[in-house]
């Protein structure tokens, strides 16, 4: 075979491998959200209350969240192909359980051991993500797409979640995940890289323990202001039990040899504010999701099917944008593409708090414009900030970035959203959230130190 044939097949190989790799990063978001819609019909089936309603939204992300900083400690040391398929087997078995559930007990430790295993496999994807494009340019091309993977997958579980339990059932919306882990599972082998191990670093499992217990103990307490009032014990036992933890964990990284996370990591000013970025755009779409289906069914009186219906056009602009940011990116730099970004979501948020929510305005007019602004530039600032952030990483840190990069993810979303609570699940959540959005889009313009010329 030629250098020519050659390059052609190791070419396709990777674009496999990043096809398979894409595909789960989306469907771990897709989990995520896949009860978001459906979420009534189980509390109907099962007799649940509110509370429990709750608890049962937010078990795979609290799990998620709370060990993904140990799972990318554990794709770093043991290898990202080794630690992926090990994240694999504990997911497929956990979307296995789900379907099968015949009450809210079993459903839960279903949703808590899936986020276990994404916890697992999205730090040790990126990890193996970094082996299948050794080229600085070509792994920062890969991230530009990669950004938009997690917005996608969110979307994807919104609109599909909706028809499969119009037309069938909820559950057969879990089983949605287990097919692309046993898929993923038997193409890894053949497509994935060997990735070497960090045999030298330690667990730091005491860091390990005092993060995962901070962060899902702080989250639940964020998650259940829904229910409970700010200053019920319900409330604050978990947020300062999770202050506490947090706060012990911090002190412990500084004292330690091998730190979980190094403090210097997120020193960076410029990994900080793309951190900060990805936590406001996932803030953003989520809560537009939250906000326009409780809008569409209650307020407008629409059915499942025409729920999803109305998020098809963003969808379609997210797709677009997706694919549109890393030529963008390559040519004007991840700084420009991601402060553009972030001021165009927070017009489509502007756009649906102020016109998009009175029931009497026509959906051609009054929320389609919002629907394609918000992923347009949600789509271009995850493409962004996931260059930005992963830059710089060395090799043996790659899954700490991805683990940092993807707990920005699920953490921003429940603070900012617990915070929005307070003021109403409507307009005036959604353009806070818009003018935070807007700030830091001016923070990425202005803030040339932070962001060098060797991001872009």
């Amino acid at each position: 075979m030629t250098v020519t044939g050659h390059a052609r097949v190791a070419t396709t190989h990777h674009r496999h491998a990043f096809v398979l790799l894409g595909s789960l990063q989306t469907a771990l978001i897709f989990t995520l959200s896949a009860l978001a819609v459906p979420l009534p019909r189980i509390g109907h089936e099962f007799a649940l209350e509110r509370a429990d309603l709750i608890l049962l939204s937010a078990a795979y992300g609290l799990t998620f969240a709370g060990l993904l900083l140990f799972g990318g400690r554990l794709a770093d040391r043991y290898g990202g192909r080794r630690a992926l398929t090990a994240g694999l087997v504990l997911f497929a078995s956990a979307s296995a359980a789900a379907p099968l559930a015949t009450g809210i007990g079993a459903l839960l430790a279903a949703r808590f051991a899936q986020g276990a295993g994404a916890a697992l496999v999205a730090p040790a994807a990126m990890a193996v993500l970094r082996a299948v494009f050794p080229s600085p340019a070509a792994y920062g091309r890969a991230m530009a797409t990669w950004g938009g993977l997690s917005v996608l997958g969110a979307t994807t579980g919104n609109l599909v979640s909706g028809v499969i339990s119009a037309l069938l059932s909820w559950r057969w919306t879990l089983a949605v995940p287990l097919v692309v882990a046993v898929a993923a599972l038997a193409l890894t082998p053949r497509l994935l890289p060997d990735t070497a191990p960090s045999r030298d670093r330690a667990l730091d499992l005491p860091g390990a323990l005092l993060a995962t217990g901070g962060i899902t103990l702080a989250g639940y307490g964020l998650v259940v202001t829904d229910a409970r009032p700010w200053s019920s014990a319900g409330v604050l036992v978990p947020l300062l039990g999770g202050t506490v933890l947090l706060a012990a964990f911090g002190y412990a990284e500084r004292r330690s040899r091998d730190p979980l996370l190094p403090p210097r990591f997120l020193a960076d000013r410029r990994r900080a504010l793309a951190l900060t970025a990805t936590a406001l755009s996932a803030c953003g779409t989520a809560m537009t999701f939250v906000v326009l289906s409780l809008h569409f069914q209650q307020a407008r009186d629409w059915s499942l099917l025409q729920t999803s219906a109305a998020f098809a056009p963003f969808a379609v602009a997210l797709i677009a944008s997706g694919r549109a940011a890393g030529p963008l990116i390559g040519r004007y730099g991840a700084r420009t593409v991601t402060a553009v970004g972030l001021g165009t979501g927070a017009a489509g948020l502007a756009f649906l708090a102020f016109t998009g929510l009175d029931p009497h305005t026509s959906y051609a007019l009054g929320l389609l414009p919002g629907l394609v602004l918000l992923p347009a530039g949600a789509a271009a600032s995850f493409a962004g900030t996931a260059v930005l952030a992963m830059h710089g990483a060395p090799q043996r840190q790659t899954g700490l970035a991805g683990g940092v990069l993807n707990t920005a993810m699920e953490i921003g979303p429940t603070v900012v959203f617990a915070v929005l609570l307070t003021l109403g699940s409507d307009a005036r959540s959604l353009a806070v959230t818009g003018a935070a959005l807007a700030v830091v889009a001016l923070l990425c313009h202005r803030t040339k130190e932070s962001i060098t010329q060797g991001s872009q």
